[in-house]
């Protein structure tokens, strides 16, 4: 007799070298191979997850009885300025795939070039803004070469990764909702043909809502291509575990049984299935992005999502009676599998007992460590270098730095001489935030809300340091998402002129210059904007923590160079996730850039505390979006 083991070698030799077809959908159900399959899929985002973390949390996954992996491409991840692409580290695509692989899930791939995921921009790179004439996701000369370029590199690298090389990608996702856009009608057949036309055998599917999908973007766009909703085979490709949250609002939960209830009559009605989010995990650094239906709203960080594994991966209720519902449906799936599953020239006829599902791996270390004086202080105003002047105010992503490819995150800093006071006005020209100081003293802030200011009479410095607080991630809005001052600001109606513009991005090279400049001892009533640093001495291997940074006002810590994010009083996110795998034995250098109010002591966590809370399955839809 064979072990579950060995069979399962066996079955995949013999798939190797089968000449049959992966994923299919041309009949009343999937199937792979020719036998009846049922995708029981789960969301996890590689690039949200340390990759220390990545086999523990798939782990996890396979533990819950889920058989099929998919996960987004970041495009601005992996190309972050024009021609210079990054698949290392924590962007190994080609890792993260063959991990699932090894520990036995399908994947299916979503590589965009636009995958909404509340990720900045969609995705998207902000170098492609540069262009004044830009028109996003569609068939315009400039957006076209720049997504040939971006797949000419990145399919190369997964396409032996795809079932017909052996490898576990069963199908591939052309764009992301496109019906909800629908820009261009030869958009979508454009995208197809990028994936076509460099050698992608697999099946392509998209995913749209059901307002999408009543557009006819996708409908008269690709055919040929199945869309996961009013076809057969069904399948929901988006089934929303919680909602992520907005700065400013309540954290948002999906109860266990509510969910329970809707995916047990999914699965009852044969339909497969796909967890958005199984896991979320965060959105570190300025990656967040934003969403505006007429408000802007900006996203939090941390992209808990109430999934069913938590920002640290840890199992809640909605896994334990996932874990149920599906240990009965992957037991049934594994007998059709080997029951039906043909060797040329012989046939397999088995009759085995449902496999149990492997056992739930522990939980990652975690610790509480003990809170840290925060030891010294600089000034934003001493940190300033590398100044451009201009006559006109220019748009974070044309400034000339980053080898021309502009700025994509953080904070632009624009510096001019006045001779007189009074209404200072955006003319809603600022993206997204700015702080306002007049002789580097502040006298307010200016959003999309607040867009006029008094200024004090006389001949003075004023100086507006303006932060890009996430671009849209969705909607029509996506194709206006320049950030710092995109435009005039006016002085009693005429507009200012002759700038000094300072970026303040936060990147390595930014934070390596810190290093040099003149700290020294926190002043008993320090100036802000400043940054504050501390040293966390861990003795032994790190564990996950969480950063409570609810007694500070607002700004951005990094831990060991790893930007983890933004802080704000506001809420709800006042927890930071710092994963063990960025920490060290001894010295870990935190620095926190904060802009309104500070405190002596950094605190840690176990866990977070996510504040108020408010029911995703009592809101309409409306209010979500």
């Amino acid at each position: 007799s064979l072990s579950i083991q060995m069979l399962r070698r066996k079955l995949t030799e013999v798939r190797r070298m089968s000449s049959g077809r992966g994923l299919m959908a041309n009949s009343s159900q999937f199937t792979v191979e020719g036998k009846p399959f049922r995708i029981l899929g789960g969301s996890i985002h590689y690039f949200r997850v340390p990759k220390a973390h990545w086999e523990d949390r798939l782990l996890k996954m396979k533990a819950c009885g889920l058989n099929t992996l998919t996960t987004y491409v970041p495009w601005n991840l992996h190309e972050p300025e024009r021609g210079m692409f990054n698949f290392q580290d924590q962007l190994d695509l080609k890792a993260y795939i063959c991990l699932a692989a090894k520990l036995g899930l399908w994947v299916i791939l979503r590589p965009g070039p636009y995958i909404c995921a509340e990720w900045d921009l969609g995705g998207l790179p902000s170098w492609l803004l540069q262009d004044k004439h830009m028109q996003l996701r569609t068939t315009y000369p400039g957006f076209v070469s720049a997504v040939n370029a971006y797949f000419d590199k990145l399919i190369p690298l997964i396409k032996h990764l795809m079932f017909q090389g052996g490898g576990p990608i069963i199908a591939v996702q052309v764009e992301n909702e496109y019906g909800s856009y629908a820009k261009d009608d030869k958009y979508m057949a454009f995208i197809k043909n990028c994936l076509l036309s460099r050698g992608i055998t697999e099946l392509l599917l998209t995913s749209d809502n059901w307002e999408g999908l009543k557009c006819g973007g996708v409908e008269e766009g690709i055919p040929g291509v199945l869309d996961t909703l009013p076809q057969r085979p069904l399948m929901v490709m988006e089934y929303w575990s919680g909602w992520f949250d907005v700065w400013g609002e309540n954290h948002h939960i999906f109860q266990a049984d509510d969910m329970l209830a809707v995916v047990s009559e999914i699965l009852e009605r044969g339909v497969s299935i796909n967890l958005y989010m199984f896991h979320g995990g965060s959105s570190f650094g300025f990656m967040n992005g934003a969403m505006d239906f007429g408000t802007y709203k900006s996203q939090v960080n941390s992209y808990d999502y109430d999934a069913p594994l938590s920002e640290a991966g840890d199992y809640t209720p909605k896994y334990h009676v996932l874990r149920t519902l599906f240990n009965f449906s992957s037991g049934i799936q594994f007998i059709v599998d080997v029951m039906l599953f043909c060797v040329p020239g012989r046939h397999i006829s088995l009759c085995l007992s449902a496999e149990p599902l492997p056992d739930v791996p522990s939980l990652q270390k975690r610790s509480a460590y003990h809170p840290v004086d925060v030891q010294q202080y600089l000034c934003l105003w001493d940190t300033l270098r590398f100044q451009l002047k201009s006559e006109k105010p220019i748009n974070m992503e044309n400034l000339p730095v980053n080898n021309n490819n502009g700025q994509s995150y953080g904070y632009t800093l624009y510096e001019t001489t006045i001779t007189s006071g009074g209404t200072l006005h955006s003319m809603n020209n600022i993206r997204d935030r700015a702080l306002v100081f007049v002789d580097r003293q502040p006298v307010g802030s200016l959003n999309y809300k607040t867009q006029e200011l008094t200024i004090p009479d006389g001949k003075r410095t004023l100086t507006l340091l303006v932060e890009n607080c996430g671009r849209v991630n969705y909607g029509k809005a996506l194709d206006n998402q320049r950030k710092g001052l995109v435009g005039d600001i006016t002085l009693n109606n005429a507009p200012l002129r002759d700038f000094t513009i300072y970026c303040l991005d936060m990147r390595p090279s930014f934070m390596k210059r810190l290093s040099s400049a003149p700290w020294k001892s926190v002043p008993h009533k320090p100036s802000f904007p400043g940054f504050f640093q501390a040293t966390l001495h861990v003795e032994e291997s790190p564990g996950d923590t969480f950063l409570n940074m609810s007694d500070w006002g607002k700004g951005v810590v990094l831990i060991n160079g790893q930007n983890l994010g933004r802080h704000w009083f506001i809420g709800p996110q006042h927890y930071l996730y710092v994963p063990g795998p960025w920490l060290r034995r001894g010295e870990n250098q935190i620095i926190v850039f904060e802009e309104h109010k500070s405190e002596e002591k950094l605190v840690f966590a176990e866990n977070p505390d996510h504040g108020k809370t408010i029911d995703v399955y009592k809101l309409p839809f409306c209010t979500l979006l």
